[in-house]
């Protein structure tokens, strides 16, 4: 898929999920919509939230095959993106020192932390693609967007 291609998809997701989440919906919920809509337009292999309890991420709503249920603090990408509290794009998930493979069909890995305005990490949002070398700045750039729109509007 090249750059515009993903462009007009995030520019279609943005307004899905503005339509679709509201400051007055549950947060699990919210959640549960959100990654059911990125997985409907992008058909990745995983997508998921972590959220924060602790010293670890613990499994939140996802789409795709069954998940790690909790991560370390600063272990894997997701843990390493919490710990960094920026986002983590992996272009070889199997070259990633310590990464955790919840599933050996996983090849490249997005991980954005959800921030709060004072820098508080409440969780991340981890998506997993079966090829090499998916994810790339556009992605970023939208994710961490669409995401900063998500934590105003529900945290």
């Amino acid at each position: 898929m090249n750059n515009q291609s993903k462009e007009k998809m995030y520019v279609l997701l943005e307004a899905e999920l503005r339509a679709l989440i509201s400051r007055e919906d549950a947060l699990i919920s919210s959640m549960s919509n959100f990654t059911a809509a990125v997985q409907n337009r992008f058909n990745f292999l995983w997508i998921g939230f972590y959220i924060v309890e602790g010293k670890e991420l613990v499994l939140g709503p996802f789409q795709g095959p069954v998940a790690c249920t909790k991560i370390p603090f600063d272990r894997g990408v997701c843990g390493k993106s919490w710990s960094n509290k920026k986002t983590l794009l992996v272009k070889d998930v199997h070259q990633f020192p310590g990464h955790i493979a919840c599933s050996s069909e996983s090849k490249s890995e997005i991980v954005v932390p959800l921030l709060t305005n004072e820098g508080e990490v409440l969780g991340v949002l981890d998506i997993d693609s079966i090829d090499l070398n998916y994810f790339d700045g556009t992605d970023q750039v939208w994710l961490e967007k669409i995401i900063k729109w998500f934590v105003s509007e529900l945290y």
